[in-house]
């Protein structure tokens, strides 16, 4: 079997036609979707980057593999020491190589993050620049085209293509922003929510949509350098589908190369993303800081020859069920040491058993813990990070799509259930991670998520803003006084 794994950062469902996004930005992957299953309910176990594609290189939950940020404690890949490689918890990409199917990847991934087990087991490794993540589509299909002219009629070959696009910052071509300028954007934030989240003092709020305070630094067609009101969002938002445009048409040209090595029909596509974007929700902006709907909802789309066509499924999906489901693809038993379900029968439109719930988990700008089922996300917030949010939220999905609410007072009955559901979840899975160790637990004594911004760099920037109040807050709460000999 061919299959095309195309991985694409930061992006939502909801702005794909195929989930009904009213903007024509997906073409390409709507058709895909047109011919395969979409699933409704797919979500990232654990976010954002570093965590969500350790899982897809384990098959196993964040608690398990040990990385829940970007780098320091809480961020140790767990993998089992000595020389040889375990066969209970084995990396995809080697399992999948060991039972003669050849693996490859297009993606600068594990060098942006340093992430260097990323790179294990892969028959072929293609960084294709040394960007980092700043690269456009047109620079990934200049390197993926020519092996796939070369190869891609080869049989029996997992090909991995990552795509930065929908990631800020966009420096595509800004005709692809430009071509949604005449077209309306989602109801919310409306302008008296925008207003409110002006007067947060977070990272990426309406206010401090950008770490950086210089304006020339960033593509400025296509962001905006605050949200100060509905068009600057608009402009946010434009910036965003362009991303997703931009990418979906090199995502054709090579459903396009196929084609024309007359083999379109015998690949089996898959399409989905690390983790998605918050626009607006709990006053993030252009962000995948938490364990959030907005950033845990991503899409998953699979198109197999001679499997279910044109279906949609309401199943809740974790993504190393994906890692599952392709081991039963190709007819191998699923390491007892993987974390994820396969949902073959799907695929194949048998019946399935669903899951009641999800437990979803965020280590990099906040600690949190999330449980989602049909009704309620419970979002657990072990460390709040630079973020103002209550430690126990509770959401009502079905009445309050956009997460607005904390109703945490009036259903108390409701979050014990949810808190047990995560207790639970927790206990069971340091029972089997093999280390016994909360990675989650790690990143909180060493003082909180602060990677990418300490505590002193936001309150400088807070002060250079003339938001003195709002460092002083900060300052409180995270500046310890020095001890005294």
């Amino acid at each position: 079997m061919r299959i095309v794994y195309f991985d694409i950062d930061s992006l939502r469902p909801d702005h794909l036609g195929c989930y009904g996004y009213a903007r024509n930005t997906s073409p390409n992957i709507d058709k895909i979707a047109s011919q395969g299953v979409l699933f409704n309910q797919m979500y990232c176990a654990s976010s954002p980057c570093v965590p969500a594609r350790s899982s897809f290189i384990s098959g196993r939950f964040g608690i398990n593999h040990g990385a829940l940020t970007h780098w320091g404690p809480g961020c140790k890949f767990y993998y089992p020491e000595g020389d040889f490689h375990s066969k209970e918890m084995p990396f995809f990409t080697r399992y999948l190589r060991e039972a003669n199917h050849r693996t490859i990847t297009f993606s600068s991934f594990g060098d942006r993050h340093h992430a260097w087990w990323f790179f294990a087991g892969w028959d072929e490794v293609h960084t294709h620049t040394l960007k980092g993540g700043t690269e456009d589509a047109h620079e990934v299909n200049n390197a993926v085209l020519p092996w796939i002219k070369k190869h891609g009629a080869d049989d029996n070959y997992f090909l991995h293509i990552q795509y930065w696009d929908p990631h800020s910052a966009y420096t595509y071509p800004k005709e692809y922003a430009e071509q949604f300028s005449d077209d309306l954007i989602q109801e919310f934030p409306d302008e008296t929510a925008i207003q409110m989240h002006r007067k947060d003092s977070f990272p990426r709020s309406a206010k401090f949509l950008h770490w950086t305070e210089d304006y020339s630094t960033l593509p400025k067609e296509t962001m905006p350098y605050e949200i100060e009101n509905r068009e600057d969002f608009k402009k946010l938002i434009d910036g965003y589908d362009g991303g997703i445009s931009y990418m979906d048409k090199h995502l054709g040209q090579i459903v396009d190369a196929y084609r024309e090595l007359g083999i379109e029909d015998e690949i089996c596509f898959i399409i989905t993303a690390d983790h998605a974007e918050s626009f607006g929700e709990q006053g993030s902006y252009l962000e995948h800081g938490m364990a959030t709907k907005a950033v845990h909802h991503i899409p998953l789309i699979i198109r197999v020859p001679g499997m279910a066509e044109g279906k949609v499924t309401n199943h809740f999906i974790y993504n190393v069920d994906i890692m599952a489901t392709v081991a039963e693809m190709l007819g191998l038993p699923v390491p007892t040491g993987w974390d994820g379900t396969s949902f073959l029968p799907i695929l194949k439109e048998e019946e399935m058993e669903g899951r009641d719930y999800l437990v979803l988990e965020h280590g990099l700008y906040a600690c949190q813990r999330a449980v989602v089922d049909r009704k309620w996300y419970f979002l657990y917030t072990y460390h709040q990070g630079f973020y103002h949010i209550d430690d126990v939220i509770l959401y009502d999905l079905e009445n309050d799509p956009y997460q607005t609410v904390n109703l945490a007072k009036d259903y108390p009955e409701v979050v014990e259930k949810m808190f047990l559901r995560l207790s639970k979840w927790v206990e069971d899975n340091l029972a089997k991670n093999g280390v016994g160790k909360d990675p989650m637990r790690e990143i909180l004594a060493t003082g909180g998520p602060f990677r990418y911004l300490e505590p002193q760099d936001w309150i400088l920037r807070l002060e250079n803003a003339g938001w003195n109040k709002e460092a002083d807050e900060y300052r409180k709460k995270y500046i310890k006084p020095a001890v005294q000999y």
